[in-house]
């Protein structure tokens, strides 16, 4: 009764947090300090995720191994255990328990993070429907006692509505169309096997800047350039077979696409090329459907509208009558915010 009375109360505060913030930064935010004093952690990494692809971006994190941090998420994405791409009903997985006790059995724990004294890890993934949204690692070091079953419920718990209230915060990044920054060339970053930066554009810098805001003058981390290549060593290895690739937001309604390849012909020895690039119309279009919560009918619709079909088109090419099609318009128009065909489209697809 007193650990069911206690995990109410931590979803009661997370739900008011959820109602408090539209904007997924400050509610990670928020929601870190809750869990902090609920469950209690010393270092986190709280990414949004591409809901198709499932590759990290947009990353909250307070780790001591900051001067690691390209291998440790090279370590991450080639752990099958725990992955958040495995982890579906509970949503979250403990390393202690799920191991019985043997943390070895986790390639970033026995490679990396032994050596910063962790004890154990919590992850926890934020999936629905129409995607996975968000990954939260949680990590206790030192003398901490591992993860209990209250902690793991108390997470579990939490995860729906965060999720429920992830969704619209990317949703909501699509309300404000506007060019991204000016640039006359290419924007790529140069990685080894190893995800350490071996050359990039002139003009990356000014992008990885945007997308994650370094302190003072550091120089930026290019956080989402690791994890998209990352997920290209883990395809390789057999881990998971998402695309290496990763739409995330950048400002002001602009979202942007990272994708990895080798170069060459040789293989694993081979650098990475990250390209960044404005997301396409169509790409675009799909995460927009996704993060509004769209019905597959709803989502067809919309596709059809982006062509320049009109009512009686879309009516005709759904094979349903026009009635039909205007309760669809009517729910993707209270399901995105956009007020007209005009001002959806716009959001929908970026032009």
């Amino acid at each position: 009764m007193g650990r069911g009375a206690a995990i109410e109360r931590a979803v009661d505060r997370v739900a008011r947090r959820c109602r408090e913030h539209d904007d997924a930064r400050a509610l990670r935010l928020a929601v870190v300090e809750e869990i902090r004093h609920t469950i209690g952690f010393d270092a986190y990494a709280w990414l949004l995720t591409d809901p198709v692809t499932e590759v990290g971006g947009s990353p909250l994190a307070d780790v001591p191994w900051i001067g690691e941090l390209p291998q440790q998420i090279r370590l991450k994405y080639l752990t099958p255990l725990n992955r958040w791409t495995t982890l579906s009903q509970p949503p979250v997985g403990c390393l202690r328990s799920v191991t019985g006790d043997r943390p070895e059995e986790s390639l970033v724990w026995r490679e990396l993070l032994v050596r910063y004294d962790v004890t154990d890890i919590a992850s926890v993934v934020f999936r629905d429907q129409y995607g996975c949204w968000a990954f939260l690692e949680l990590w206790r070091t030192g003398s901490a006692t591992p993860y209990s079953d209250a902690d793991a419920d108390a997470l579990s718990a939490i995860a729906a509505p965060l999720t429920t209230a992830l969704r619209p915060c990317q949703a909501r990044t699509f309300e404000l169309p506007a060019p991204p920054p000016e640039r006359t060339g290419p924007i790529v970053l140069m990685l080894t096997g190893d995800l350490e930066v071996r050359a990039q554009t002139p003009e990356t810098d000014e992008y990885l800047r945007l997308l994650v805001p370094p302190d003072a003058d550091r120089r930026p981390i290019p956080a989402g350039a690791y994890n998209t290549a990352a997920q290209l060593l883990a395809a390789e290895a057999g881990v998971d077979h998402h695309a290496p690739s990763a739409r995330v937001h950048l400002a002001n309604g602009v979202w942007l696409t990272l994708r990895a390849a080798r170069l060459g012909q040789t293989g694993v020895a081979d650098d990475i090329a990250v390209t960044i690039e404005r997301t396409s119309p169509g790409e675009r279009l799909e995460i927009f459907s996704r993060a509004c919560g769209l019905t597959t009918h709803e989502a067809e619709l919309l596709a059809h509208l982006t062509t320049g079909a009109d009512t009686r088109q879309t009516a005709e090419s759904m094979f349903l009558s026009e009635h039909t099609i205007q309760d669809h318009l009517k729910a993707i128009f209270a399901k995105s915010g956009a007020p007209n065909r005009r001002m959806l489209l716009a959001r929908a697809t970026g032009r």
